[in-house]
């Protein structure tokens, strides 16, 4: 079994913002794999079931960002035992990524990112995959706090069913063949302007 996990934060106020791409990530990914959110366990929605022969699970952590690990760590107690650094997948915003640009990595630290630190705290090491999902630095003076809790520029909105989709593209590449050849695929693409 796989696990894809999306961050975000819980509720409709936060539904469009910056901070709750992941959640749209893998959202769009679960739609094409045929996969439901339907079950609330684990402290957020859930969903399993099969893609390219294999199980997949899909969660959305309902917690805050900020306590994301509660979770993840109460997914992987319960089921099948799962390899974090071989089986889970986390896809969330990143601040210092152009908007729209993907990076891929099988492990790492949390690069200021709360949500991910948290599931990194909760687990005890670093050895889990990340998805990262660029939405750009604020402009000068603004709070990067506000920014992520801010709904996409129109000009971004635009772009963002195409970068949302290649997004979902890069879960599959990484479910399908691994982090690390998928990294040299996802890595190298540029988002068009």
């Amino acid at each position: 079994m796989k696990l894809v996990v999306g961050l975000g934060n819980p509720g409709p106020s936060y539904a469009g913002t910056r901070h709750n791409v992941g959640f749209r990530v893998v959202e769009r990914f679960a739609r094409s794999a045929g996969i439901e959110l339907r079950e609330l366990r684990f402290r957020g929605r859930f969903g399993r079931g099969r893609w390219r022969d294999s199980e997949v699970a899909v969660l959305e952590p309902q917690t805050t960002m900020n306590r994301s690990g509660d979770a993840v760590a109460a997914a992987l107690a319960a089921l099948p035992p799962l390899d974090p650094g071989n089986d889970v997948l986390v896809v969330f915003d990143d601040l210092d990524l152009p908007f729209g640009r993907l990076r891929l990595r099988p492990s790492g630290g949390a690069g200021g990112h709360r949500g991910l630190a948290d599931i990194l705290a909760a687990l005890g090491h670093e050895s889990v995959a990340r998805l990262r999902f660029g939405i750009g630095r604020p402009p000068a003076g603004r709070d990067p706090v506000e920014y992520v809790l801010e709904l996409f520029a129109p000009h971004e909105e635009r772009q963002l069913e195409e970068r949302l989709a290649a997004a979902a593209d890069a879960v599959e590449l990484a479910l399908a063949g691994g982090v690390v050849p998928a990294m040299g695929t996802v890595n190298r693409a540029e988002p068009e302007s």
